[in-house]
């Protein structure tokens, strides 16, 4: 039985619109990542939106957990139904129907579609909520009713805002298979599973505290598909289900350890959960690393990284583990599929990286461990794993957790906070829209059009205004924003920046979008609403469609050179630039570049039209459009084609046709973390000042070097300096004094001061003179120390005995047992130097 499909089915038949399961990166703000079902609804139940018709959905939603309030990582292995990524099936409500319907659909399907056993499910309601236990009477016994406080049975979504009791649906797994002191209706045990959650949203908190009755309540649930597929097959841990079973079985193929139910079976159970979120965040866009989404993922996998060493690992095992879980998921997740390849190579090098130091990091933490003699693991050593070993925090605590001791937090914050190469995370998601009140104007109006496709000027009548607070006024004299009933003002979405202009003579200087209303702000103004303006775009609008239309070009040619696994991972485009970050595990090549820049460049000679189509969505892709992961797409899209070159997705502006770009260069290229590149280029005007900034330049030097042979001109000079580099040596060693040399036991001991000298130099030719010498020298050049020590068929070893002599300097060094070199920052304390040097020998 597919749960997942028989679910959606059934509310789609009961008149709910099967919503696709959103990004686990929110487009918002507060959270981390998308951790329950109704995230991608929250503007809807909050009241930024209207509902939508029908104002019904249902979904089975991609959930993470493992980072801020919502955090069940270090669970993880440990327990039967904890994990860091899972599914939740829901059926949501907004305004439509209550309990009633709620608690009959939830019944239904449990008892009639999944057909658990009517007597094992138990019911729990919040202890106010008679109204909902009355309707829990038509289908279970009164004394299977259970009522809880507000800990276990209210809900809400922050400290203010919508709110209401619950009702959870529980399922007994037997007293004959869970009989501990926490085994009961509301306890720690496992008996009693909650299986599925029915909010009841009929309340609004305010800033005191005080609960206000909502004029529409809605309906919020959410059932954990792993909870329930395990339930349904018999098991008593989830890990034991069909979800996790092909998972398990590999990883016992990659180690050779056998895998146990117990707790011993821990490390097999971390790494199956854990290769199901580092895969589904990197085929969704999120990369390793050192802040932000990109380090949870890093922990993630380091954590599940160690635990395949403790079975033995000592090489990347985690990336031959993902072809087993696409097989599994990949159908109703078919961007797995595609994105398989790329996040293999990601999660090998990933795994490269950390086993490079692993080893040194486990010595560390076992030497300290044998040294804690109290609870608490020092602090500063769990900072040096962190820093130095890469072990995340929560890695090195996860260790402890077997021999029941802590990190010292209090040392290990300071030294974080001393530290500060970290920046504060910056979590993806504007809170623009939630400044911008406009559900009124969206309830009034509904969106309002764009016509700048085809217009940069237009006239159109003035439907809103609000001041720079996003309040609704009736008159506008000053800052402010402006809803107009048709716009030719792009506003910025998509990396594409928002458009400038003019309305009615009146400056504009951005243009955004907020909950799909244009809005254009305004400096300096006197408007009114009903106002008939004329619309004037900037004329940079025209380059800013040449950055685009190249940015589609440029996509086209990585996927061309690097591989089909090439996907846009941001953009920003410009009036003068454009940046373009794709999804690449290594540094692109000059000689790729090069090819790159050369294939957009022939796209461009080749005069290929641009066509722009609105098409079902269906339609689009079969056509093969390009679309960016986590971006939401209507029934009816805008697809964007330069005939096979490139076809994609986009509402953004385009040229007609490639010639209009007139050309491109790529001016940079860089990492912007772990398997995202950045391309930067010019295209337009910008690219024609940047080729004749280059020729300026080029003709600077010559007539600087007179010559019209740049290459020829610089070879002589090289020539010319490899010269001067000659006699300049040659000058330093003639004028270097006899060194002073002494013999003894058949040993020629040579310890001597010599200043601004090729110190490295003098001690191999020395080296080269005598069967047995030990030299060192010490002298001054440019205001600094610098010393060199050799030795050959002695007992005295050069490294050791630099490392002594150079702390009376204030500086250090060292090298081999042959061979030395140090440098100091003290230059009056060198003969001092030089004494103990000779007292040593």
């Amino acid at each position: 039985m597919d749960i997942r499909k028989e679910f959606l089915k059934f509310f789609e038949n009961k008149g709910h619109k099967i919503v696709p399961s959103s990004p686990l990166v929110p487009d918002d703000a507060s959270l981390l990542f998308t951790n329950a079902g109704m995230v991608q609804f929250k503007p809807i139940f909050t009241g930024e939106i209207p509902a939508p018709n029908p104002p019904r959905a249902t979904s089975s939603q991609l959930c993470l957990r493992a980072g801020g309030k919502h955090n069940d990582l270090e669970n993880v292995g440990y327990t039967a139904r904890h994990h860091t990524l899972f599914e939740m099936l829901g059926n949501f409500s907004f305004g439509d129907y209550f309990k009633e319907d709620a608690i009959k659909f939830a019944w239904e399907f449990i008892t009639e579609v999944v057909k658990l056993p009517k007597e094992k499910l138990w019911i729990t309601i919040h202890d106010s909520d008679d109204e909902a236990g009355e309707i829990w009477k038509k289908y279970v016994p009164a004394e299977k009713i259970i009522k809880m406080g507000d800990k276990d049975n209210f809900w809400q979504m922050g400290d203010t805002g919508p709110c209401g009791p619950c009702s959870e649906i529980h399922f007994d797994q037997g007293e004959e298979n869970f009989n501990s002191e926490e085994d009961y209706l509301g306890g720690e045990g496992d008996r009693f599973l909650e299986i599925w959650n029915l909010v009841f949203m009929q309340y609004n908190r305010d800033e005191k505290g005080e609960l206000h009755p909502l004029p529409k309540p809605s309906i919020d649930t959410g059932m954990g598909l792993e909870r329930i597929v395990a339930i349904k097959e018999g098991v008593f841990s989830n890990y034991d289900s069909s979800i996790f079973k092909p998972l398990l079985n590999k990883i016992v193929n990659i180690t050779n350890k056998p895998y146990s139910t117990d707790e011993n079976g821990a490390s097999h159970r971390v790494i199956a959960d854990h290769i199901r979120a580092t895969t589904f965040l990197l085929a969704q866009g999120v990369n390793f690393d050192r802040e932000g989404r990109g380090y949870v993922l890093r922990r993630i996998l380091r954590r599940a990284v160690r635990h395949g060493y403790l079975l033995g690992m000592r090489k990347p095992f985690m990336y031959e583990i993902v072809d087993t879980l696409v097989d599994e998921m990949g159908e109703n997740y078919p961007y797995l599929i595609e994105k398989k390849d790329i996040v293999k190579e990601n999660i090998k090098l990933e795994e490269e990286r950390f086993f490079a130091t692993i080893d040194k990091g486990m010595a560390i933490f076992e030497e300290e461990l044998k040294n804690t003699k109290g609870d608490l693991f020092s602090g500063e050593v769990a900072f040096k794993l962190y820093d130095t070993y890469g072990f995340p925090l929560d890695l090195t605590q996860d260790m402890l957790r077997s021999v029941n001791k802590n990190v010292d937090l209090n040392m290990f914050q300071e030294l974080m906070h001393e530290q500060k190469t970290r920046a504060k995370a910056a979590w993806k998601g504007s809170g623009d829209s939630a400044n911008a009140n406009v559900k009124t104007l969206l309830e009034k109006f509904g969106e309002n059009k764009f016509v700048g496709y085809e217009n940069t000027t237009h006239k159109s009548q003035i439907l809103a205004l609000l001041d720079e607070n996003f309040n609704e006024i009736e008159t506008l004299d000053g800052n402010g924003w402006v809803m107009l009933k048709e716009t030719p003002l792009y506003a910025e979405s998509g990396g594409q920046i928002g458009d400038k202009g003019t309305i009615a003579g009146y400056e504009v200087v951005d243009t955004k979008k907020f909950s799909g209303i244009n809005l254009s702000n305004v400096k300096n103004a006197n408007l009114k609403i009903g106002d008939i303006v004329e619309i004037i775009v900037d004329n940079s609008r025209r380059e800013i469609a040449k950055h685009h239309s190249a940015t589609h070009l440029l996509h086209s040619a990585c996927r061309i050179v690097l591989g089909e696994h090439i996907s846009q991972a941001g953009s920003l485009v410009e009036a003068d630039k454009l940046r373009f970050d794709v999804s690449h595990p290594k540094a692109i090549t000059e000689e790729e570049l090069q090819r790159i820049e050369n294939i957009v460049n022939e796209m461009i000679a080749n005069a290929i039209p641009g066509i722009t189509e609105e098409l079902p969505i269906e339609e689009a892709k079969k056509k093969g459009a390009m679309a960016l992961f986590g971006e939401k797409y209507g029934d009816i899209v805008r697809v964007v084609s330069f005939e096979d070159a490139s076809v994609e997705f986009c509402g953004g502006t385009h040229v007609n046709n490639t010639a209009e770009i007139g050309s491109f260069y790529i001016t940079k290229e860089g990492g912007v973390s772990a398997g995202v590149r950045r391309i930067e280029a010019v295209a337009g005007i910008s690219a024609y000042k940047h080729a004749k900034n280059h020729i300026e330049e080029i003709k600077s030097l010559k007539a600087e070097l007179k010559t019209q042979d740049i290459n020829k001109a610089i070879e002589k000079l090289k020539s010319e300096i490899k010269k001067q580099k000659d006699e300049i040596k040659k000058l330093k060693s003639s004028s270097v004094k006899e060194l002073n040399k002494i013999q003894k036991d058949g040993v020629v001991y040579i310890i001597d001061r010599v200043d601004n000298a090729d110190l490295k130099e003098l001690v191999d030719n020395e080296k080269n003179k005598a069967e047995k010498v030990f030299i060192f020298l010490i002298g001054e050049e440019n205001g600094k120390v610098k010393m060199a020590c050799g030795a050959k068929n002695v007992d005295i070893k050069a490294g050791n005995f630099i490392k002594e002599i150079a702390p009376i300097v204030n500086g250090g060094g060292g090298g081999r047992p042959d061979f030395a070199q140090a440098g100091g920052k003290d230059t009056s304390k060198i003969d001092e130097a030089l004494k103990v040097a000779k007292e040593k020998i």
